[in-house]
Protein backbone atom coordinates (compact mmCIF):
# COMPACT_ATOMS: atom_id res chain seq x y z
CA UNK A 1 0.00 0.00 0.00
CA UNK A 2 1.31 3.37 -0.93
CA UNK A 3 1.45 6.38 1.32
CA UNK A 4 -1.26 8.99 0.78
CA UNK A 5 0.24 11.93 -1.13
CA UNK A 6 -2.48 14.40 -0.25
CA UNK A 7 -5.84 14.46 1.39
CA UNK A 8 -7.83 16.18 -1.33
CA UNK A 9 -8.71 13.16 -3.44
CA UNK A 10 -10.10 11.07 -0.59
CA UNK A 11 -11.59 13.35 2.06
CA UNK A 12 -15.37 13.91 2.10
CA UNK A 13 -16.66 17.27 0.95
CA UNK A 14 -16.68 19.88 3.69
CA UNK A 15 -19.55 22.21 4.40
CA UNK A 16 -19.14 25.56 2.69
CA UNK A 17 -18.16 28.45 5.00
CA UNK A 18 -21.77 29.55 5.38
CA UNK A 19 -22.71 26.03 6.54
CA UNK A 20 -20.10 25.89 9.31
CA UNK A 21 -20.97 26.96 12.85
CA UNK A 22 -20.21 30.53 13.80
CA UNK A 23 -20.58 32.85 16.78
CA UNK A 24 -22.05 31.37 19.94
CA UNK A 25 -22.89 28.08 18.27
CA UNK A 26 -19.24 27.16 17.70
CA UNK A 27 -18.62 25.55 21.08
CA UNK A 28 -22.10 23.99 21.24
CA UNK A 29 -21.41 22.20 17.97
CA UNK A 30 -18.05 20.89 19.22
CA UNK A 31 -19.58 19.77 22.52
CA UNK A 32 -22.22 17.87 20.59
CA UNK A 33 -19.57 16.29 18.35
CA UNK A 34 -17.62 15.18 21.42
CA UNK A 35 -20.75 13.72 23.02
CA UNK A 36 -21.52 11.72 19.90
CA UNK A 37 -17.93 10.53 19.42
CA UNK A 38 -17.75 9.48 23.09
CA UNK A 39 -20.90 7.39 22.75
CA UNK A 40 -19.71 5.68 19.57
CA UNK A 41 -16.21 4.84 20.81
CA UNK A 42 -16.66 4.51 24.57
CA UNK A 43 -20.15 2.99 24.65
CA UNK A 44 -19.80 1.17 21.31
CA UNK A 45 -23.03 2.48 19.79
CA UNK A 46 -23.78 2.87 16.08
CA UNK A 47 -23.26 6.42 14.83
CA UNK A 48 -26.68 6.70 13.16
CA UNK A 49 -28.39 5.50 16.33
CA UNK A 50 -26.46 7.99 18.47
CA UNK A 51 -27.24 10.90 16.16
CA UNK A 52 -30.94 10.00 16.10
CA UNK A 53 -31.09 9.87 19.89
CA UNK A 54 -28.87 12.80 20.94
CA UNK A 55 -30.95 15.75 22.13
CA UNK A 56 -28.09 18.22 21.85
CA UNK A 57 -27.80 17.32 18.15
CA UNK A 58 -31.49 17.71 17.33
CA UNK A 59 -31.47 21.09 19.09
CA UNK A 60 -28.77 22.56 16.83
CA UNK A 61 -29.54 24.72 13.78
CA UNK A 62 -29.42 22.79 10.47
CA UNK A 63 -25.99 24.11 9.40
CA UNK A 64 -24.50 23.18 12.79
CA UNK A 65 -25.99 19.67 12.54
CA UNK A 66 -24.38 19.30 9.10
CA UNK A 67 -21.03 20.38 10.53
CA UNK A 68 -21.26 18.01 13.51
CA UNK A 69 -22.20 15.05 11.33
CA UNK A 70 -19.33 15.81 8.93
CA UNK A 71 -16.80 16.29 11.74
CA UNK A 72 -17.65 13.08 13.60
CA UNK A 73 -17.86 11.00 10.43
CA UNK A 74 -14.54 12.32 9.14
CA UNK A 75 -12.87 11.74 12.51
CA UNK A 76 -14.03 8.12 12.48
CA UNK A 77 -13.08 7.66 8.82
CA UNK A 78 -9.55 8.99 9.40
CA UNK A 79 -9.04 7.87 12.99
CA UNK A 80 -6.11 5.59 12.23
CA UNK A 81 -4.18 8.46 10.69
CA UNK A 82 -5.29 10.87 13.41
CA UNK A 83 -4.18 8.55 16.22
CA UNK A 84 -0.84 8.06 14.49
CA UNK A 85 -0.37 11.85 14.40
CA UNK A 86 -1.34 12.23 18.06
CA UNK A 87 1.13 9.52 19.06
CA UNK A 88 3.95 11.19 17.12
CA UNK A 89 3.19 14.56 18.71
CA UNK A 90 3.40 13.31 22.31
CA UNK A 91 6.61 13.45 24.29
CA UNK A 92 5.47 10.35 26.16
CA UNK A 93 3.13 8.36 23.87
CA UNK A 94 1.83 6.21 26.73
CA UNK A 95 0.85 9.15 28.93
CA UNK A 96 -2.58 9.82 27.38
CA UNK A 97 -4.91 7.80 29.59
CA UNK A 98 -8.23 9.66 29.29
CA UNK A 99 -10.31 8.49 26.33
CA UNK A 100 -12.42 11.63 26.44
CA UNK A 101 -9.32 13.81 26.29
CA UNK A 102 -8.09 11.74 23.36
CA UNK A 103 -11.42 12.32 21.60
CA UNK A 104 -10.97 16.08 22.04
CA UNK A 105 -7.57 15.78 20.40
CA UNK A 106 -9.01 13.61 17.63
CA UNK A 107 -11.65 16.21 16.81
CA UNK A 108 -9.04 18.94 16.89
CA UNK A 109 -6.61 17.07 14.65
CA UNK A 110 -9.40 16.18 12.24
CA UNK A 111 -10.26 19.85 11.86
CA UNK A 112 -6.61 20.75 11.27
CA UNK A 113 -5.98 18.29 8.45
CA UNK A 114 -9.24 16.94 7.04
CA UNK A 115 -11.60 19.94 7.04
CA UNK A 116 -11.41 23.56 5.99
CA UNK A 117 -11.61 24.89 9.56
CA UNK A 118 -8.82 27.47 10.13
CA UNK A 119 -5.95 26.24 12.31
CA UNK A 120 -6.48 28.84 15.04
CA UNK A 121 -10.18 27.96 15.30
CA UNK A 122 -9.43 24.23 15.54
CA UNK A 123 -6.94 24.82 18.38
CA UNK A 124 -8.95 27.42 20.29
CA UNK A 125 -12.20 25.46 20.23
CA UNK A 126 -10.40 22.28 21.35
CA UNK A 127 -8.85 24.13 24.30
CA UNK A 128 -12.23 25.62 25.19
CA UNK A 129 -13.82 22.20 24.87
CA UNK A 130 -11.41 20.76 27.43
CA UNK A 131 -12.22 23.61 29.79
CA UNK A 132 -15.97 23.22 29.34
CA UNK A 133 -15.95 19.54 30.35
CA UNK A 134 -13.84 20.19 33.46
CA UNK A 135 -10.36 19.43 32.12
CA UNK A 136 -8.86 22.85 32.93
CA UNK A 137 -5.53 21.31 33.86
CA UNK A 138 -5.27 19.72 30.42
CA UNK A 139 -5.80 22.93 28.42
CA UNK A 140 -2.06 23.55 28.05
CA UNK A 141 -1.50 19.98 26.90
CA UNK A 142 -4.23 20.24 24.26
CA UNK A 143 -2.89 23.57 23.04
CA UNK A 144 0.72 22.38 22.86
CA UNK A 145 -0.05 19.09 21.11
CA UNK A 146 -2.27 20.64 18.44
CA UNK A 147 0.20 23.45 17.78
CA UNK A 148 2.89 20.82 17.42
CA UNK A 149 0.71 19.11 14.82
CA UNK A 150 0.39 22.39 12.91
CA UNK A 151 4.18 22.51 12.66
CA UNK A 152 4.82 18.87 11.74
CA UNK A 153 1.55 17.23 10.76
CA UNK A 154 1.60 17.77 7.01
CA UNK A 155 5.05 16.25 6.74
CA UNK A 156 3.94 13.22 8.79
CA UNK A 157 0.76 12.78 6.74
CA UNK A 158 2.75 12.72 3.51
CA UNK A 159 4.55 9.60 4.81
CA UNK A 160 1.45 7.82 6.11
CA UNK A 161 -0.08 4.73 4.51
CA UNK A 162 -3.65 6.00 4.90
CA UNK A 163 -5.56 2.88 3.73
CA UNK A 164 -3.59 0.64 6.12
CA UNK A 165 -3.79 2.98 9.10
CA UNK A 166 -7.53 3.50 8.75
CA UNK A 167 -8.40 -0.20 8.45
CA UNK A 168 -8.35 -2.60 11.45
CA UNK A 169 -5.49 -5.05 11.04
CA UNK A 170 -7.69 -8.14 11.46
CA UNK A 171 -10.05 -6.96 8.72
CA UNK A 172 -7.26 -6.00 6.34
CA UNK A 173 -5.74 -9.48 6.74
CA UNK A 174 -9.03 -11.08 5.68
CA UNK A 175 -9.31 -8.86 2.62
CA UNK A 176 -5.71 -9.64 1.63
CA UNK A 177 -6.40 -13.38 1.98
CA UNK A 178 -9.64 -13.07 -0.03
CA UNK A 179 -8.53 -10.68 -2.78
CA UNK A 180 -4.76 -10.24 -2.66
CA UNK A 181 -2.74 -7.26 -1.48
CA UNK A 182 -3.46 -4.96 -4.41
CA UNK A 183 -7.24 -5.33 -4.33
CA UNK A 184 -7.30 -5.12 -0.54
CA UNK A 185 -5.44 -1.83 -0.78
CA UNK A 186 -7.93 -0.53 -3.36
CA UNK A 187 -10.84 -1.50 -1.08
CA UNK A 188 -9.28 0.21 1.92
CA UNK A 189 -8.53 3.31 -0.14
CA UNK A 190 -12.06 3.49 -1.56
CA UNK A 191 -13.47 3.35 1.97
CA UNK A 192 -11.87 6.72 2.71
CA UNK A 193 -14.24 8.47 0.32
CA UNK A 194 -17.73 9.49 1.38
CA UNK A 195 -20.46 7.76 -0.61
CA UNK A 196 -22.84 9.73 -2.86
CA UNK A 197 -26.59 9.80 -2.25
CA UNK A 198 -28.29 7.05 -4.28
CA UNK A 199 -32.03 7.13 -4.93
CA UNK A 200 -34.57 4.58 -6.16
CA UNK A 201 -37.64 6.11 -7.78
CA UNK A 202 -41.02 4.54 -7.08
CA UNK A 203 -42.10 4.69 -10.73
CA UNK A 204 -39.34 4.25 -13.30
CA UNK A 205 -41.33 6.30 -15.80
CA UNK A 206 -40.63 9.34 -13.61
CA UNK A 207 -36.84 8.85 -13.43
CA UNK A 208 -35.98 11.65 -15.85
CA UNK A 209 -38.19 14.11 -13.97
CA UNK A 210 -36.71 13.27 -10.59
CA UNK A 211 -33.16 13.25 -11.94
CA UNK A 212 -33.66 16.82 -13.13
CA UNK A 213 -35.50 17.91 -9.99
CA UNK A 214 -32.95 16.41 -7.60
CA UNK A 215 -29.93 17.38 -9.71
CA UNK A 216 -28.95 13.73 -10.04
CA UNK A 217 -27.44 11.60 -12.78
CA UNK A 218 -28.98 8.28 -13.85
CA UNK A 219 -26.82 5.14 -13.70
CA UNK A 220 -27.39 2.47 -16.32
CA UNK A 221 -29.03 0.30 -13.64
CA UNK A 222 -31.71 2.97 -13.14
CA UNK A 223 -30.44 4.31 -9.81
CA UNK A 224 -30.38 8.10 -9.46
CA UNK A 225 -27.11 9.41 -8.05
CA UNK A 226 -26.87 12.79 -6.34
CA UNK A 227 -23.25 13.73 -5.66
CA UNK A 228 -24.20 16.81 -3.62
CA UNK A 229 -25.87 14.78 -0.87
CA UNK A 230 -28.08 16.90 1.37
CA UNK A 231 -30.80 16.46 3.98
CA UNK A 232 -33.17 14.02 2.29
CA UNK A 233 -36.23 15.27 4.19
CA UNK A 234 -35.75 18.70 2.67
CA UNK A 235 -35.65 17.36 -0.90
CA UNK A 236 -38.77 17.44 -3.06
CA UNK A 237 -40.62 14.16 -3.34
CA UNK A 238 -39.39 12.44 -0.18
CA UNK A 239 -42.35 13.18 2.08
CA UNK A 240 -44.69 12.52 -0.84
CA UNK A 241 -43.31 8.98 -1.21
CA UNK A 242 -41.91 9.37 -4.72
CA UNK A 243 -38.49 7.88 -3.98
CA UNK A 244 -36.29 6.45 -1.25
CA UNK A 245 -32.58 6.17 -0.44
CA UNK A 246 -30.92 2.94 -1.60
CA UNK A 247 -27.36 2.35 -2.74
CA UNK A 248 -26.98 1.32 -6.37
CA UNK A 249 -25.58 -2.07 -5.34
CA UNK A 250 -28.41 -2.72 -2.87
CA UNK A 251 -30.95 -2.05 -5.65
CA UNK A 252 -29.66 -4.94 -7.80
CA UNK A 253 -30.93 -8.06 -5.93
CA UNK A 254 -34.63 -7.30 -6.50
CA UNK A 255 -33.94 -6.77 -10.21
CA UNK A 256 -32.65 -10.34 -10.53
CA UNK A 257 -35.93 -12.09 -9.68
CA UNK A 258 -37.41 -11.53 -13.14
CA UNK A 259 -40.81 -9.99 -13.98
CA UNK A 260 -42.71 -9.55 -10.72
CA UNK A 261 -46.17 -8.31 -11.70
CA UNK A 262 -48.53 -9.92 -9.15
CA UNK A 263 -45.88 -12.48 -8.15
CA UNK A 264 -45.51 -13.30 -4.45
CA UNK A 265 -42.02 -12.65 -3.06
CA UNK A 266 -40.80 -13.58 0.40
CA UNK A 267 -38.41 -10.88 1.64
CA UNK A 268 -36.52 -12.49 4.51
CA UNK A 269 -34.75 -10.18 7.00
CA UNK A 270 -36.64 -7.32 5.33
CA UNK A 271 -36.17 -4.37 7.71
CA UNK A 272 -35.63 -1.46 7.26
CA UNK A 273 -37.40 -2.14 3.99
CA UNK A 274 -35.57 -0.78 0.95
CA UNK A 275 -35.93 -4.03 -0.98
CA UNK A 276 -39.53 -4.50 0.16
CA UNK A 277 -40.35 -1.08 -1.27
CA UNK A 278 -38.56 -1.92 -4.50
CA UNK A 279 -40.25 -5.31 -4.93
CA UNK A 280 -43.73 -3.95 -4.25
CA UNK A 281 -43.14 -0.95 -6.55
CA UNK A 282 -42.24 -3.49 -9.26
CA UNK A 283 -45.68 -5.05 -8.85
CA UNK A 284 -44.93 -7.93 -6.48
CA UNK A 285 -47.00 -8.94 -3.48
CA UNK A 286 -44.41 -9.03 -0.71
CA UNK A 287 -44.35 -10.96 2.53
CA UNK A 288 -41.80 -9.01 4.59
CA UNK A 289 -40.29 -10.89 7.51
CA UNK A 290 -37.98 -9.72 10.24
CA UNK A 291 -37.40 -10.90 13.76
CA UNK A 292 -37.21 -7.32 15.09
CA UNK A 293 -40.66 -5.84 15.68
CA UNK A 294 -39.03 -2.47 16.31
CA UNK A 295 -37.26 -2.49 12.94
CA UNK A 296 -40.49 -3.58 11.26
CA UNK A 297 -42.18 -0.43 12.56
CA UNK A 298 -39.73 1.58 10.47
CA UNK A 299 -40.45 -0.65 7.49
CA UNK A 300 -44.20 -0.12 7.89
CA UNK A 301 -43.69 3.65 8.10
CA UNK A 302 -41.73 3.58 4.85
CA UNK A 303 -44.30 1.38 3.12
CA UNK A 304 -47.09 3.72 4.22
CA UNK A 305 -45.17 6.79 3.01
CA UNK A 306 -44.80 5.14 -0.38
CA UNK A 307 -48.53 4.12 -0.38
CA UNK A 308 -47.56 0.51 -1.09
CA UNK A 309 -49.25 -1.06 1.94
CA UNK A 310 -51.78 -2.95 -0.21
CA UNK A 311 -48.94 -5.03 -1.63
CA UNK A 312 -47.02 -5.72 1.60
CA UNK A 313 -47.76 -8.15 4.42
CA UNK A 314 -45.51 -7.65 7.43
CA UNK A 315 -44.67 -10.59 9.71
CA UNK A 316 -42.50 -10.48 12.84
CA UNK A 317 -40.79 -13.88 12.85
CA UNK A 318 -37.43 -15.62 12.94
CA UNK A 319 -36.67 -16.35 9.30
CA UNK A 320 -34.40 -19.27 10.25
CA UNK A 321 -37.47 -21.31 11.30
CA UNK A 322 -40.42 -19.58 9.57
CA UNK A 323 -42.50 -21.54 7.08
CA UNK A 324 -45.55 -20.57 5.01
CA UNK A 325 -48.91 -21.51 6.51
CA UNK A 326 -50.05 -25.04 5.75
CA UNK A 327 -52.06 -25.20 2.57
CA UNK A 328 -50.24 -22.28 0.96
CA UNK A 329 -48.20 -23.01 -2.16
CA UNK A 330 -44.43 -23.18 -1.80
CA UNK A 331 -42.79 -19.79 -2.52
CA UNK A 332 -41.38 -19.33 -6.03
CA UNK A 333 -39.45 -16.12 -5.24
CA UNK A 334 -37.35 -15.59 -2.11
CA UNK A 335 -34.94 -12.75 -1.40
CA UNK A 336 -32.56 -13.30 1.50
CA UNK A 337 -30.57 -10.17 2.33
CA UNK A 338 -28.70 -11.81 5.17
CA UNK A 339 -27.59 -10.02 8.34
CA UNK A 340 -23.86 -9.49 7.95
CA UNK A 341 -20.84 -7.50 9.09
CA UNK A 342 -21.83 -4.75 6.60
CA UNK A 343 -18.19 -4.01 5.79
CA UNK A 344 -19.21 -3.14 2.24
CA UNK A 345 -20.92 -0.02 3.63
CA UNK A 346 -17.95 1.49 5.46
CA UNK A 347 -18.03 4.52 3.15
CA UNK A 348 -21.50 5.28 4.51
CA UNK A 349 -20.85 4.03 8.04
CA UNK A 350 -17.29 4.95 9.10
CA UNK A 351 -18.03 3.82 12.65
CA UNK A 352 -18.22 0.16 11.58
CA UNK A 353 -14.46 -0.58 11.65
CA UNK A 354 -14.36 0.64 15.25
CA UNK A 355 -17.34 -1.44 16.41
CA UNK A 356 -16.97 -4.81 14.66
CA UNK A 357 -14.75 -7.64 15.93
CA UNK A 358 -13.68 -11.04 14.56
CA UNK A 359 -16.06 -12.65 17.05
CA UNK A 360 -18.98 -10.75 15.51
CA UNK A 361 -18.04 -12.21 12.14
CA UNK A 362 -18.07 -15.77 13.45
CA UNK A 363 -21.56 -15.40 14.87
CA UNK A 364 -22.95 -13.85 11.70
CA UNK A 365 -21.58 -16.65 9.50
CA UNK A 366 -23.50 -19.19 11.58
CA UNK A 367 -26.73 -17.15 11.34
CA UNK A 368 -26.36 -16.78 7.57
CA UNK A 369 -25.92 -20.52 7.14
CA UNK A 370 -29.12 -21.28 9.08
CA UNK A 371 -31.11 -18.66 7.16
CA UNK A 372 -29.90 -19.93 3.80
CA UNK A 373 -30.74 -23.51 4.75
CA UNK A 374 -34.29 -22.56 5.73
CA UNK A 375 -34.82 -20.49 2.59
CA UNK A 376 -33.75 -23.49 0.51
CA UNK A 377 -36.09 -25.74 2.48
CA UNK A 378 -39.23 -23.69 1.80
CA UNK A 379 -38.51 -22.68 -1.83
CA UNK A 380 -40.68 -24.45 -4.40
CA UNK A 381 -39.25 -26.52 -7.24
CA UNK A 382 -38.32 -24.24 -10.13
CA UNK A 383 -38.28 -21.22 -7.84
CA UNK A 384 -35.59 -18.56 -7.55
CA UNK A 385 -33.63 -17.70 -4.41
CA UNK A 386 -31.50 -14.56 -4.23
CA UNK A 387 -28.86 -14.65 -1.49
CA UNK A 388 -27.02 -11.40 -0.84
CA UNK A 389 -24.99 -9.60 1.79
CA UNK A 390 -23.30 -6.21 2.02
CA UNK A 391 -20.13 -7.78 3.41
CA UNK A 392 -16.77 -7.81 1.66
CA UNK A 393 -15.63 -11.05 3.31
CA UNK A 394 -16.02 -14.15 1.17
CA UNK A 395 -16.95 -16.20 4.25
CA UNK A 396 -20.22 -14.25 4.24
CA UNK A 397 -20.71 -14.50 0.49
CA UNK A 398 -19.04 -16.87 -1.95
CA UNK A 399 -18.16 -19.52 0.65
CA UNK A 400 -21.66 -19.47 2.14
CA UNK A 401 -23.17 -20.25 -1.24
CA UNK A 402 -20.56 -22.90 -2.07
CA UNK A 403 -21.23 -24.63 1.26
CA UNK A 404 -25.00 -24.47 0.66
CA UNK A 405 -24.69 -25.95 -2.84
CA UNK A 406 -22.44 -28.75 -1.58
CA UNK A 407 -25.10 -29.69 0.98
CA UNK A 408 -28.02 -29.26 -1.42
CA UNK A 409 -27.38 -30.93 -4.80
CA UNK A 410 -31.00 -30.15 -5.75
CA UNK A 411 -29.96 -26.50 -6.15
CA UNK A 412 -27.86 -24.83 -8.82
CA UNK A 413 -26.81 -21.33 -9.82
CA UNK A 414 -28.65 -19.22 -12.37
CA UNK A 415 -25.79 -17.04 -13.65
CA UNK A 416 -26.37 -13.29 -13.73
CA UNK A 417 -25.88 -11.58 -17.08
CA UNK A 418 -24.48 -8.10 -17.81
CA UNK A 419 -27.75 -7.03 -19.46
CA UNK A 420 -29.57 -7.48 -16.13
CA UNK A 421 -27.28 -5.09 -14.27
CA UNK A 422 -26.78 -2.16 -16.59
CA UNK A 423 -24.05 -3.91 -18.62
CA UNK A 424 -21.53 -3.67 -15.78
CA UNK A 425 -19.86 -6.95 -16.78
CA UNK A 426 -16.90 -6.31 -14.48
CA UNK A 427 -19.14 -6.94 -11.47
CA UNK A 428 -19.82 -10.56 -12.45
CA UNK A 429 -17.41 -13.27 -11.27
CA UNK A 430 -16.47 -16.54 -12.95
CA UNK A 431 -19.48 -18.33 -11.38
CA UNK A 432 -22.03 -15.83 -12.60
CA UNK A 433 -22.42 -14.24 -9.16
CA UNK A 434 -22.04 -10.54 -8.43
CA UNK A 435 -19.05 -9.44 -6.37
CA UNK A 436 -19.17 -5.67 -6.06
CA UNK A 437 -16.29 -3.83 -4.40
CA UNK A 438 -16.27 -0.20 -3.19
CA UNK A 439 -13.91 0.94 -5.93
CA UNK A 440 -16.13 -0.36 -8.73
CA UNK A 441 -17.61 2.50 -10.76
CA UNK A 442 -15.04 4.77 -9.11
CA UNK A 443 -15.35 7.42 -11.83
CA UNK A 444 -19.06 7.66 -11.06
CA UNK A 445 -18.69 7.72 -7.27
CA UNK A 446 -18.19 4.05 -6.38
CA UNK A 447 -20.63 1.50 -4.94
CA UNK A 448 -21.27 -0.28 -1.68
CA UNK A 449 -19.52 -3.62 -1.41
CA UNK A 450 -22.02 -6.40 -2.12
CA UNK A 451 -22.29 -10.10 -2.94
CA UNK A 452 -25.29 -11.54 -4.81
CA UNK A 453 -25.96 -15.11 -5.94
CA UNK A 454 -29.07 -16.37 -7.78
CA UNK A 455 -30.03 -19.98 -7.17
CA UNK A 456 -32.85 -22.27 -8.34
CA UNK A 457 -34.29 -25.45 -6.95
CA UNK A 458 -34.27 -28.16 -9.62
CA UNK A 459 -35.88 -31.01 -7.66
Amino acid sequence: MTAQKNKDSLQPPDPSPEDRPSGESVLSARLCALEILDQVLMQRQMLDHVIDNTESFSGLPPRDRAFVRMLVATTLRRMGQIDDLITKAQERPDSLKSLQLKNILRLGACQLFFTEVPDHAAVDTSVNLAERIGMDRQKGFVNALLRGLIRNGKEWIAKQDAPRLNTPEWLLKIWIADYGLREAAEIASANLAEAPLDITVKDNKDSAYWAATLKASVLSTGTLRRMAGGNIRELEGFDQGQWWIQDAAAALPAMLLGPLKDETVIDLCAAPGGKTLQLSAMGANVIALDRSAQRLKKLEENVKRMTLQDRVEVIAADASVWEPAKGNPAPQRILLDAPCSATGTIRRHPDLPHLKTPRDLEGLISVQSRLLAQAGKILGIGGLLIYCSCSLQKDEGERQVEAFLSRNPNFQRVPITPEEIGNYAELIDENGDLRILPYHLAAQGGMDGFYIARLTRIS
